[in-house]
Order: structure tokens, then sequence, then C-alpha cells
């Protein structure tokens, strides 16, 4: 059996309705998905005992589902914007989520109440949403393609500082008291959040082309130390943020066909990065519509996906990292062209917490 929070075995659910080419992983099928491509995924804080399942997609709407111990998912409701969904996250207290669109505002959805108020505007679509927990004092961090970088009391409609980027926010993380963001052109700046969010550091970035995503990690004591960086060109950089040894930080390449004959190879994007809470290693994502699992202090992979239908968009672990859960869907890396509106979406529960346990060193 797993532990409180993670899913139980042996059970057939969902697996009579979806092709097993759909769901080669055999993992646990979420109900009702979004009928398009996952733009996000958050998983509820530990400040509340269930665990609840937040997607946004690009049908405009954000649905909740709540996840048994079965693996079975309820969905519980939905709400829309004028746009579609890029962001999401969780307040940390457990009853509020915050929903990023492309309609330029972001908006609070109380999920008691199940209503909604707008809570922060850009002037432009808003790519990314954090929740910063401080030490004296908590506010939503926004980034924008407006190319401003925004922190909210959201009792207030003006916001509590803007600090303008170089370009457009495409990906950011925040583990207070660091956030890291990546923006269009490669820039990539560190930010300290302690007492009040300042830039901390710009940093040249290691990868050569755009960036995707990123994730913040924590050293053994938990304290935020380095991030983890994402490009379209199979890659991934591990770096910290202030190391004594250059050597600690490193580039590795992922989400890459075994290679044609004639020495080429199919090169895909890393979509999404997270780190398991628990155990210090990361998952990712790909448009090649596969995962890993990797241990970067190993510098090792623990597992690979077989290949899905679709890429994979977004990933996602629960609080305590019982359970990883990622989104099949298009993600318009082949354009228009390949678009096929008869490929259904879906999201998939994965009992992890095995699988992502470090390598021991013999």
């Amino acid at each position: 059996m797993f532990s409180q929070g993670g899913l139980g075995t042996g059970s057939s659910f969902g697996a009579t309705t979806t092709p097993s080419s759909a769901n080669p992983m055999k993992d646990f099928e979420v109900t009702s998905p979004p009928d398009d491509s996952v733009s996000s995924l958050a998983f509820s804080p530990s400040s509340i005992p269930q665990n609840f399942l937040i997607a946004g997609s690009w049908d405009n709407n954000v649905r909740c589902w709540e996840v048994e111990q079965s693996g079975k998912t309820i969905p519980k409701s939905m709400q829309s914007m004028q746009g579609p969904i890029l962001d999401v996250c969780w307040h940390d207290d457990g009853t509020k989520v915050f929903m990023a669109s492309c309609d330029k505002m972001v908006k609070c959805w109380d999920l008691a109440t199940n209503q909604t108020v707008q809570v922060a505007a850009h002037e432009a679509p808003v790519k990314t949403c954090h929740w910063i927990k401080g030490a004296q004092y908590s506010c939503l961090m926004t980034g924008s393609w407006d190319k401003t970088l925004k922190f909210w009391d959201i009792r207030s409609s003006t916001p509590m500082l803007t600090i303008n980027l170089p370009e457009r926010c495409y990906c950011a993380d925040v583990d207070y008291p660091m956030a890291v963001v990546g923006t269009a052109a490669r820039g990539l700046i560190v930010y300290q959040l302690e007492s009040q969010p300042r830039e901390y550091r710009r940093v040249d970035s290691p990868l050569k082309y755009q960036h995707r995503c990123v994730a913040i990690f924590r050293d053994k004591k938990k304290v935020p130390t380095g991030y983890a960086l994402g490009s379209v060109e199979g890659r991934v950089a591990i770096q910290y943020v202030n190391t004594q040894n250059p050597k600690d930080n490193f580039t590795f390449k992922c989400h890459r066909s075994n290679g044609a004959p004639g020495g080429y190879q199919d090169i895909y994007a890393v979509n999404d990065i997270k780190f398991h809470p628990v155990h210090g290693t990361l998952a990712t994502v790909g448009s090649d519509g596969t995962f890993s699992f990797w241990d970067k202090d190993a510098r090792t992979k623990l597992k690979p996906s077989d290949p899905m239908e679709q890429a994979i968009t977004r990933c996602a672990f629960n609080h305590n990292g019982q359970i990883f859960a990622y989104a099949v869907s298009y993600d318009w890396a082949k354009g228009h062209e390949f678009y096929n509106p008869m490929k259904k979406n879906y999201i998939f529960l994965r009992s992890c917490f095995e699988e992502l346990k470090p390598r021991t060193s013999s």
C-alpha cells in the first residue's frame, strides 16, 4: 500500500476506456480532462488534507478535481476566463487558486464560494503567476509578455511593486526567498525576496536556445540553492546560484531520439521540469511525448517512460511526492498542420515515490 496521499494499486480505474497506445505507462486517467491543450498543472498545498489537482487549458478554463487514494478523480468545479489560461497556482492556505490568462488578467478563484475576482492586470498576456509566502509579507507575483514582473497584495488593485524585465517573461519559479525568471532572448534573472523583492543577479544563459521552463531546487538542508532550466533544444542546465565550484553547474541532453541512420537526431523541447518535494530528484517532460526521472547529484537517469501519442506539456508532484501528474496534449511544436482536433487530451497520475528515490552510491 502507498502511504497517505498516494495512489492505490491494482485498480482497473480508467483502464477500460483508453486505448493502450494513449496510456502506455498504464497510469491512472483523470476523468473529464480539458478540451484543449493543457498549459498548467498544480496540486494543492500540504495545508489541506485532501489532494486537489487544478489544470489550466487553452480552452479558457481552469478545472479542479479531487484525487482519491484509489486513484479515482472526481471533477469538483470549473472556472472560465476571456482567453487561454497560461498559468495557475495555489494560495498557501489551499482555499484559493490564481489563474493567469491571455486576457491580460489574473483572477483569484475562491474554492469555497466558487466565486472569482480579478486581482492583477498587465498590458499583455500574463505568462506566469506564483504565490509568495514570505516571512514578513505574502503576495502574488505575475510575469507578463509586457516585459514586467508585478507583485500584488491581492486586496489592492494596484501592484505593491513593478519590476521592468529586459524582455517578455517566458518562465518563472518561486521558492521563498528565491525567484528565478527566464525571458525571451535567453534572459535569466535571479531575485531575492526577503523583506521585499529585488534583483539579485543577471545570469548569462548556459543554454544556446530559447528557455521553456525553470524550476528551483533545494540543498540537503531544504534551502533553495539553484535551479534547473529547460530549453527548446532538448537540454537542461543545472545551475547553482552561489557555488564555489564551477563544475557543480552542468547541462545534460534529454528528449531526443536515439538517432536515425546517417547520424541525425530528432531533438525536442523540454516543456516542463519539476523537483520531487522529498527526494530532490527531478522529472522532465517533453515534446517527444515522454517523461524522465533524473538524479542530478548522481548525474543519472532514474527512469524513462514509453512515448505517448502526443507531447507531454506539463507535470506536477503532489505535496508529499507520492503522485506524479502529467498532461498529454498537442503542444504546437510541429505547427498547425499536425494539429488533430480528434486527438483527446489526457492527464495521467502515477504513483512515483519509489521511482524517484536517489541512486544509492555503491
